[in-house]
C-alpha cells in the first residue's frame, strides 16, 4: 500500500488534471442532490407555513410524525424503494430501479422532514398576528405567505442548506436504488465506497476532499447566515 502522502498527492493530481470519470462522478452527485432539493422544496416549505399558522386535526400528530422521520437510517429509506420498484414490486413496471430518476426520488424523501422540521420551527417563530394583520389589510394570502417567508429567509436557506449537506453525503441509499452504475447512477459515497474495498484509494480521498471542500463551505455558509440574522435581531 502507497504511504499516505503519496495517496494524497495522486488524489489532488486527479483532482486537478481534470480526469473525466472522476468530474463524471462529481457531476453526478451535484446533478441529482440538486434537482432532489429543488422539488423538494416548495411542498416542504409549504407544509411547514401550514403546520406554523393553521389548526387542524391531527396536526399534532403529523408534526411528531415528521419529526420521527428525521431519524429513519437512508438505508430504510433505499429498502422501502427497492421493494416498491423492483419487478415484484406494484411499481415495477415503472422501471426506475437502478436509474437517476429513483436516486432523486430517494433524496427527496431524506430531505423532506429536513426542510419541513426547520421550515415549521421557521415560520413557527413569526406571530400569527402577522398573517391577520396581513389578511385584514386586504393582503391576498400567496403575498402574505411571500412576505412572511422573507422574513425568515435566513433560517430557510440554514435548511436547504443542512437538507443538501445531508442527501450529497449519504450513500446506502444510493447504492441500494442506484446500482453504482458507471457514468449514470455513480455518485462520489459510492464510488468511494467501490474504490476502497478494490484497494484505488487516490481516487476516494480525490472525492472524499470534495466532501470535505463542500462541508467546509456549508459551514461557512451557515455561519455567514447566522451572523446576518444576529445583526437583523439586533439592528
Amino acid at each position: 500500500m502507497e504511504s499516505l502522502g503519496q495517496i494524497t498527492l495522486d488524489a489532488l493530481a486527479l483532482l486537478f488534471s481534470g480526469d473525466q470519470e472522476l468530474w463524471q462522478i462529481i457531476g453526478v452527485s451535484f446533478r441529482t442532490s440538486l434537482l432532489a432539493l429543488l422539488l423538494a422544496t416548495p411542498f416542504a416549505f409549504l407544509l411547514g407555513w401550514t403546520l406554523a399558522f393553521w389548526r387542524f386535526p391531527g396536526q399534532g400528530m403529523l408534526v411528531s410524525l415528521n419529526n420521527t422521520l428525521l431519524a429513519v437510517p437512508t438505508v430504510v429509506i433505499g429498502l422501502l424503494l427497492l421493494m416498491l420498484f423492483s419487478r415484484a414490486g406494484p411499481l415495477g413496471d415503472w422501471r426506475w430501479l437502478f436509474s437517476q430518476p429513483i436516486m432523486i426520488l430517494g433524496q427527496m424523501l431524506m430531505c423532506l422532514p429536513i426542510l419541513i422540521a426547520m421550515s415549521h420551527t421557521a415560520y413557527h417563530s413569526v406571530s400569527r398576528h402577522a398573517w391577520e394583520s396581513l389578511r385584514t389589510l386586504g393582503v391576498a394570502p400567496w403575498r402574505c405567505l411571500w412576505l412572511i417567508t422573507l422574513e425568515v429567509r435566513f433560517a430557510l436557506l440554514a435548511a436547504l442548506v443542512t437538507a443538501f449537506g445531508r442527501i450529497i453525503a449519504e450513500v446506502g441509499c444510493a447504492m441500494m436504488v442506484g446500482g453504482n452504475i458507471a457514468g449514470y447512477t455513480r455518485t462520489i459515497t459510492t464510488s468511494i465506497a467501490l474504490e476502497t474495498s478494490k484497494g484505488e484509494y487516490a481516487q476516494g480521498v480525490a472525492l472524499g476532499l470534495v466532501l470535505l471542500v463542500l462541508a467546509l463551505v456549508l459551514n461557512l455558509l451557515l455561519g455567514l447566515v447566522r451572523g446576518q440574522i444576529t445583526q437583523e435581531q439586533q439592528a
